[in-house]
Protein backbone atom coordinates (compact mmCIF):
# COMPACT_ATOMS: atom_id res chain seq x y z
CA UNK A 1 0.00 0.00 0.00
CA UNK A 2 2.73 2.38 0.80
CA UNK A 3 4.76 1.96 -2.29
CA UNK A 4 1.37 2.33 -4.57
CA UNK A 5 0.88 5.90 -2.90
CA UNK A 6 4.91 6.63 -3.38
CA UNK A 7 4.43 5.43 -7.61
CA UNK A 8 0.93 7.70 -7.65
CA UNK A 9 2.62 10.69 -5.81
CA UNK A 10 6.00 10.69 -7.74
CA UNK A 11 3.21 10.67 -11.09
CA UNK A 12 1.94 13.19 -9.74
CA UNK A 13 4.42 15.33 -9.29
CA UNK A 14 6.31 14.58 -12.56
CA UNK A 15 2.96 15.83 -14.17
CA UNK A 16 2.50 19.07 -12.06
CA UNK A 17 6.20 20.34 -11.00
CA UNK A 18 7.75 21.00 -14.54
CA UNK A 19 5.17 23.13 -14.96
CA UNK A 20 5.26 25.26 -12.22
CA UNK A 21 9.31 25.28 -11.71
CA UNK A 22 10.30 25.20 -15.47
CA UNK A 23 12.46 22.23 -14.01
CA UNK A 24 15.52 24.30 -12.54
CA UNK A 25 16.54 23.36 -9.05
CA UNK A 26 18.92 25.18 -7.54
CA UNK A 27 21.22 24.78 -3.99
CA UNK A 28 21.30 20.80 -4.13
CA UNK A 29 24.59 19.09 -4.14
CA UNK A 30 26.02 18.31 -7.50
CA UNK A 31 28.47 15.49 -7.81
CA UNK A 32 31.52 17.04 -9.26
CA UNK A 33 30.95 20.73 -8.92
CA UNK A 34 32.75 23.54 -7.10
CA UNK A 35 32.20 27.01 -6.80
CA UNK A 36 29.39 28.94 -6.28
CA UNK A 37 26.07 28.63 -7.18
CA UNK A 38 24.09 29.67 -10.39
CA UNK A 39 23.69 33.70 -9.78
CA UNK A 40 19.33 34.21 -9.92
CA UNK A 41 20.18 38.38 -9.03
CA UNK A 42 22.13 41.32 -9.54
CA UNK A 43 23.32 40.92 -6.06
CA UNK A 44 24.90 36.84 -6.29
CA UNK A 45 26.50 38.24 -9.49
CA UNK A 46 28.23 41.33 -7.69
CA UNK A 47 29.71 39.26 -4.91
CA UNK A 48 30.48 36.59 -7.08
CA UNK A 49 32.61 38.89 -9.26
CA UNK A 50 33.96 40.44 -6.54
CA UNK A 51 34.73 37.11 -5.14
CA UNK A 52 36.68 36.47 -8.50
CA UNK A 53 38.47 39.65 -8.59
CA UNK A 54 39.95 39.07 -5.48
CA UNK A 55 41.37 36.07 -5.97
CA UNK A 56 42.81 37.23 -9.06
CA UNK A 57 44.66 39.89 -6.79
CA UNK A 58 45.60 37.75 -4.26
CA UNK A 59 46.82 34.98 -7.08
CA UNK A 60 48.79 37.65 -8.49
CA UNK A 61 50.68 38.27 -5.05
CA UNK A 62 51.58 35.54 -3.68
CA UNK A 63 53.20 34.66 -7.17
CA UNK A 64 55.01 38.15 -6.88
CA UNK A 65 55.87 37.09 -3.50
CA UNK A 66 57.10 33.49 -4.32
CA UNK A 67 59.33 35.44 -7.33
CA UNK A 68 60.97 37.45 -4.80
CA UNK A 69 61.59 34.86 -2.34
CA UNK A 70 63.13 33.11 -4.98
CA UNK A 71 65.71 35.61 -6.38
CA UNK A 72 66.31 36.16 -2.41
CA UNK A 73 67.59 32.76 -2.36
CA UNK A 74 69.49 32.23 -5.63
CA UNK A 75 71.01 35.76 -5.32
CA UNK A 76 71.93 36.23 -1.63
CA UNK A 77 72.91 32.62 0.11
CA UNK A 78 75.92 32.36 1.64
CA UNK A 79 78.10 30.96 -1.40
CA UNK A 80 76.87 33.82 -3.87
CA UNK A 81 77.34 36.56 -1.29
CA UNK A 82 79.71 35.69 0.91
CA UNK A 83 79.92 39.38 1.82
CA UNK A 84 76.47 40.76 3.33
CA UNK A 85 75.76 44.25 3.02
CA UNK A 86 75.71 46.18 5.99
CA UNK A 87 72.90 49.15 5.02
CA UNK A 88 69.48 49.34 7.25
CA UNK A 89 67.47 51.43 5.26
CA UNK A 90 66.21 52.19 1.93
CA UNK A 91 63.69 54.75 1.55
CA UNK A 92 62.17 54.37 -1.68
CA UNK A 93 61.51 50.60 -1.17
CA UNK A 94 59.69 51.30 2.11
CA UNK A 95 57.79 53.74 0.32
CA UNK A 96 57.02 51.47 -2.16
CA UNK A 97 55.90 48.46 0.10
CA UNK A 98 54.09 50.97 2.08
CA UNK A 99 52.22 52.69 -1.22
CA UNK A 100 51.77 49.46 -3.03
CA UNK A 101 49.65 47.52 -0.45
CA UNK A 102 47.28 51.26 0.40
CA UNK A 103 47.11 51.34 -3.45
CA UNK A 104 45.21 47.57 -3.48
CA UNK A 105 43.21 48.03 -0.97
CA UNK A 106 41.75 51.42 -2.44
CA UNK A 107 41.28 49.29 -5.58
CA UNK A 108 39.64 47.31 -3.62
CA UNK A 109 37.03 49.10 -2.01
CA UNK A 110 36.23 51.19 -5.11
CA UNK A 111 34.48 47.89 -6.07
CA UNK A 112 33.71 46.59 -2.89
CA UNK A 113 31.87 49.65 -1.18
CA UNK A 114 28.92 50.08 -3.57
CA UNK A 115 28.24 46.21 -3.74
CA UNK A 116 27.80 46.55 0.18
CA UNK A 117 25.79 49.94 -0.10
CA UNK A 118 23.42 47.91 -3.07
CA UNK A 119 22.77 45.38 -0.33
CA UNK A 120 22.34 47.58 2.42
CA UNK A 121 20.32 50.25 1.26
CA UNK A 122 17.02 48.42 1.14
CA UNK A 123 14.79 49.80 -2.20
CA UNK A 124 10.87 49.86 -2.18
CA UNK A 125 9.31 46.68 -2.20
CA UNK A 126 7.23 45.14 -4.09
CA UNK A 127 6.54 42.32 -1.65
CA UNK A 128 7.27 42.44 2.16
CA UNK A 129 7.78 39.21 4.39
CA UNK A 130 8.55 39.09 7.79
CA UNK A 131 10.74 36.26 8.67
CA UNK A 132 11.04 34.67 11.96
CA UNK A 133 13.48 31.93 13.24
CA UNK A 134 12.59 29.51 15.64
CA UNK A 135 14.33 26.10 17.19
CA UNK A 136 14.13 24.96 14.30
CA UNK A 137 12.04 26.73 11.44
CA UNK A 138 11.33 29.42 9.43
CA UNK A 139 7.85 31.60 9.81
CA UNK A 140 6.69 33.41 6.84
CA UNK A 141 4.70 36.61 6.95
CA UNK A 142 3.19 38.53 3.73
CA UNK A 143 2.53 41.61 5.35
CA UNK A 144 0.53 43.37 2.81
CA UNK A 145 -1.46 40.18 2.25
CA UNK A 146 -2.72 38.68 5.71
CA UNK A 147 -0.89 35.56 4.62
CA UNK A 148 1.05 33.58 7.37
CA UNK A 149 2.71 30.11 7.51
CA UNK A 150 5.70 28.17 9.04
CA UNK A 151 7.90 26.30 6.80
CA UNK A 152 9.51 22.85 8.64
CA UNK A 153 12.00 20.45 6.92
CA UNK A 154 10.68 17.22 5.73
CA UNK A 155 11.32 14.85 8.05
CA UNK A 156 12.96 17.30 10.74
CA UNK A 157 13.22 16.73 14.34
CA UNK A 158 10.57 19.37 14.89
CA UNK A 159 7.86 17.47 12.83
CA UNK A 160 8.37 14.41 14.84
CA UNK A 161 11.27 12.98 12.31
CA UNK A 162 14.40 11.48 12.82
CA UNK A 163 16.37 12.87 10.29
CA UNK A 164 16.27 9.59 8.52
CA UNK A 165 14.77 9.22 4.58
CA UNK A 166 12.69 6.40 5.88
CA UNK A 167 9.66 5.20 3.18
CA UNK A 168 7.35 7.86 5.35
CA UNK A 169 9.57 10.57 4.53
CA UNK A 170 10.44 9.86 0.89
CA UNK A 171 6.72 9.42 0.55
CA UNK A 172 5.93 12.77 1.83
CA UNK A 173 8.92 14.44 -0.06
CA UNK A 174 7.49 12.65 -3.27
CA UNK A 175 4.15 14.26 -2.31
CA UNK A 176 5.73 17.66 -2.14
CA UNK A 177 7.03 17.31 -5.50
CA UNK A 178 10.52 16.34 -4.46
CA UNK A 179 12.90 13.43 -5.51
CA UNK A 180 15.08 11.68 -2.33
CA UNK A 181 17.99 13.63 -3.50
CA UNK A 182 16.41 16.79 -2.32
CA UNK A 183 16.37 15.31 1.07
CA UNK A 184 17.47 17.50 4.32
CA UNK A 185 16.91 20.47 1.81
CA UNK A 186 12.90 20.24 0.80
CA UNK A 187 10.33 21.92 3.34
CA UNK A 188 6.97 21.21 3.48
CA UNK A 189 6.21 24.95 2.71
CA UNK A 190 8.37 27.49 0.83
CA UNK A 191 8.46 31.13 0.37
CA UNK A 192 6.95 31.69 -3.16
CA UNK A 193 7.55 34.80 -4.98
CA UNK A 194 7.01 36.15 -7.86
CA UNK A 195 10.01 36.82 -10.91
CA UNK A 196 11.19 39.89 -11.55
CA UNK A 197 9.96 41.61 -8.12
CA UNK A 198 11.72 43.11 -5.61
CA UNK A 199 11.13 41.35 -2.17
CA UNK A 200 11.92 42.80 0.52
CA UNK A 201 12.50 40.23 4.15
CA UNK A 202 12.16 41.49 7.78
CA UNK A 203 14.03 38.94 10.07
CA UNK A 204 13.99 38.85 13.53
CA UNK A 205 14.48 35.65 15.93
CA UNK A 206 11.94 34.18 18.45
CA UNK A 207 14.15 32.07 20.65
CA UNK A 208 18.43 32.97 19.38
CA UNK A 209 19.99 34.21 16.38
CA UNK A 210 19.16 32.61 13.09
CA UNK A 211 20.13 33.11 9.83
CA UNK A 212 18.25 33.59 6.99
CA UNK A 213 21.17 32.65 3.63
CA UNK A 214 20.08 31.70 -0.32
CA UNK A 215 23.56 31.77 -1.64
CA UNK A 216 21.81 31.72 -5.58
CA UNK A 217 20.43 35.07 -4.31
CA UNK A 218 23.31 36.83 -2.67
CA UNK A 219 21.61 37.10 0.63
CA UNK A 220 22.47 36.46 3.93
CA UNK A 221 21.37 38.28 7.27
CA UNK A 222 20.78 37.47 10.81
CA UNK A 223 17.81 36.80 12.75
CA UNK A 224 18.04 38.24 16.39
CA UNK A 225 15.71 38.39 19.21
CA UNK A 226 14.32 41.84 20.14
CA UNK A 227 15.41 43.62 16.69
CA UNK A 228 14.36 43.72 13.21
CA UNK A 229 16.83 43.21 10.28
CA UNK A 230 16.19 43.76 6.25
CA UNK A 231 17.37 42.06 3.48
CA UNK A 232 16.11 42.58 -0.36
CA UNK A 233 16.68 40.42 -3.54
CA UNK A 234 15.14 40.28 -7.14
CA UNK A 235 15.21 36.70 -8.81
CA UNK A 236 15.91 37.05 -12.03
CA UNK A 237 14.54 33.76 -13.37
CA UNK A 238 11.88 30.90 -12.06
CA UNK A 239 12.76 27.78 -10.42
CA UNK A 240 13.45 26.27 -6.51
CA UNK A 241 15.76 27.95 -4.45
CA UNK A 242 17.47 26.06 -1.61
CA UNK A 243 19.00 27.68 1.42
CA UNK A 244 20.05 27.17 5.07
CA UNK A 245 20.01 28.98 8.68
CA UNK A 246 23.67 30.18 8.44
CA UNK A 247 23.98 30.67 12.50
CA UNK A 248 24.49 28.15 14.57
CA UNK A 249 21.14 27.78 16.79
CA UNK A 250 21.05 24.67 18.59
CA UNK A 251 21.20 21.11 18.32
CA UNK A 252 18.98 20.88 15.48
CA UNK A 253 20.62 23.72 13.70
CA UNK A 254 21.45 21.68 10.34
CA UNK A 255 17.78 20.84 10.48
CA UNK A 256 16.27 23.85 9.09
CA UNK A 257 16.76 24.78 5.29
CA UNK A 258 14.86 27.17 3.76
CA UNK A 259 13.01 26.95 -0.08
CA UNK A 260 12.05 29.44 -2.38
CA UNK A 261 10.18 29.16 -5.04
CA UNK A 262 9.84 31.76 -8.09
CA UNK A 263 7.19 31.51 -10.16
CA UNK A 264 5.78 33.51 -12.82
CA UNK A 265 3.21 36.88 -11.99
CA UNK A 266 0.78 35.21 -13.24
CA UNK A 267 1.02 32.17 -11.31
CA UNK A 268 1.72 34.02 -8.14
CA UNK A 269 -1.48 35.79 -8.03
CA UNK A 270 -3.18 32.63 -8.35
CA UNK A 271 -1.36 30.97 -5.47
CA UNK A 272 -1.45 34.47 -3.38
CA UNK A 273 -5.67 34.18 -4.45
CA UNK A 274 -5.76 30.48 -3.43
CA UNK A 275 -3.68 30.71 -0.13
CA UNK A 276 -5.39 33.43 1.12
CA UNK A 277 -8.91 31.65 0.44
CA UNK A 278 -6.94 28.92 2.03
CA UNK A 279 -5.94 30.65 4.65
CA UNK A 280 -2.40 29.19 4.78
CA UNK A 281 -0.47 27.59 2.57
CA UNK A 282 -1.34 25.80 -0.43
CA UNK A 283 1.08 24.34 -3.24
CA UNK A 284 2.24 25.77 -6.06
CA UNK A 285 2.36 23.05 -8.44
CA UNK A 286 -1.30 21.90 -8.02
CA UNK A 287 -2.48 25.56 -9.19
CA UNK A 288 -0.65 24.74 -12.76
CA UNK A 289 -2.19 21.48 -13.33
Amino acid sequence: MKLMNIITAAFMAALTAPAAFAGEIVGAPVDGKMGFQPAATELARDLQFLDHMINIIIGVIVVFVCVLIAIVIVRYNRRANPNPGTFTHNSPLEIAWTLGPILILVFIGAFSLPILFKQQEIPEADITIKVTGYQWYWGYEYVDADLAYDSYMIGAPATGGDNRLTPEVEEQLIAAGYSKSEFLLATDTAVVVPVGKTIVMQLTGADVIHSWAMPAFGVKQDAVPGRLSQLWFSAEREGVFFGQCSELCGQAHAYMPITVKVVSEEAYAKWLEAAQAEGGYVEVAALTN
